[in-house]
């Protein structure tokens, strides 16, 4: 196994190419059963027919534990939307093509969103009345059992030469309400400061699926908690706005 060839760094994780294999190697942080879970949930994910990179195996590399996976040759959604500025509005339509695909899917044995949800809010540290109502909030949604990305970007999409889409990344998937998947990616473009960017996705997405935005818009001071949990200081003024703006009823 060689790493000689670093082709991204993400999140205390670096990944490498050998080959036609992927090696994702997680730094020491990462316990045994965090990994397994990620490779787990891509396994599950994979036996939903989606075009995904397959798991090889999972390992260790010098002391940390790796998942090893199909190596996929392309140019990332994002990449592409910066090279292509003109064609963005053609970029946000496939990528919300291809999450309605995965919230088409169903997969009973990954983990519950609202489960998922609940227990970060509960980690966060907002005050009691404000985590307390949140709670509320989530107990009150629609329960659905799609599955869910839990971080559909441009960037965890790469775009084979001959045009192939992969997805990529399943760390974060579960089961749950698609509207709170959207909600979330639409919330990512925005902390990325692309507000153009996300609301063309958000209006996309309303229009091809036949939702309402206030419906996905009450999933965001849920997912917006969720989020303080990544504990960036330059995302928690206008994660407090989205939270507190919530109309708890």
């Amino acid at each position: 196994m060689r790493l000689d060839r670093v082709i991204a760094v993400r999140n205390n994780k670096t990944i490498y190419r050998d080959g036609d294999r992927c090696i994702k190697v997680f730094n020491e942080e990462y316990s045994k059963a965090e990994v397994l879970n990620e490779a787990l949930n891509q396994a599950r994910i994979e036996e939903t027919g989606l075009n995904i990179p397959k798991i090889v195996g999972v390992t260790m590399v010098d002391g940390k534990w790796a998942i090893v996976s199909e190596f996929i040759s392309g140019k990332t959604l994002s990449r592409l939307m910066t090279e292509n500025p003109e064609k963005k509005e053609e970029y946000i339509t496939l990528l919300v093509k291809l999450q309605m695909e995965v919230n088409a899917k169903s997969s009973p044995l990954l983990s519950k969103l609202k489960d998922k949800m609940s227990l970060k809010i509960a980690a966060t540290e907002l005050d009691a009345t404000t985590r307390y109502d949140l709670h509320t909030r989530i107990e009150g949604m629609p329960r659905h059992n799609k599955v869910c990305h839990g971080d559909f970007t441009p960037s965890n999409i790469i775009i084979t030469d001959d045009g192939r889409p992969y997805i990529i990344d399943w760390s974060h998937a579960t089961q749950g309400n698609a509207s709170a998947d959207v909600a979330r990616s639409y919330l990512l473009f925005l902390l990325r400061g692309d507000v153009e960017g996300a609301e063309l996705y958000l209006r996309t997405f309303c229009e091809m699926s036949d939702t309402e935005k206030q419906y996905v818009k009450k999933w965001l001071p849920l997912v917006s908690a969720v989020q303080l949990l990544n504990g960036k200081a330059e995302e928690k003024e206008l994660l407090m706005r989205w939270i507190e703006a919530a109309d708890y009823k």
